[in-house]
């Protein structure tokens, strides 16, 4: 990790995230940059909220529908079927659901850079849940945030966005 302005939250690179992905699946994961990703009804996501020692709002990471379930049955070793169901029918089980809590409670490690503020998950709203309307406008913020498309390999592909508030 790089080291970052006093008090800035640190913005992961590409690389970072590919290999925490990956290491933490422990599948191949590719990923490429993308568009900005846009929360909508026709695109639900996953949404973690990070926070600092002093609970400020610091970042969020968006995982579209897609990768919420891929990334949530490879760490839970599910079937890519399911994950797949999931996507169709637009609904995530409870066991991808918690452990794609889990990865998004890992990810937080993405932000702990020398001299960037201690950040820690603070909650997920996961696909199919109420989301704040504050917390989704937080993740459509143009700026500082990067935009990925994102491979599991053996599951496929779907959208990821970090965006720091």
């Amino acid at each position: 990790m790089s080291v970052v302005h006093p008090g800035m939250t640190y913005l992961p690179a590409t690389k970072e995230i590919r290999d925490l992905l990956g290491d933490l699946l422990d599948k191949g994961v590719d990923v490429r940059p993308g568009p900005p990703f846009a929360i909508t009804d026709r695109n639900p996501a996953s949404v973690a909220v990070y926070v600092d020692d002093s609970l400020l709002i610091r970042a969020v990471i968006c995982f579209d529908l897609a990768l919420s379930a891929y990334a949530g049955a490879a760490l839970a070793l599910v079937p890519a079927t399911l994950a797949e169901q999931a996507v169709e029918e637009r609904n995530l089980p409870a066991q991808i659901t918690e452990t794609l809590h889990e990865v998004l409670n890992i990810a937080a490690a993405l932000f702990n850079a020398d001299g960037a503020p201690h950040m820690k998950l603070h909650a997920v709203h996961p696909v199919g849940t109420p989301m704040p309307p504050d917390i989704r406008a937080r993740s459509q913020v143009l700026g500082r945030r990067i935009d990925l498309w994102v491979d599991v390999a053996g599951y496929g592909t779907g959208r990821l966005a970090v965006v720091l508030t």
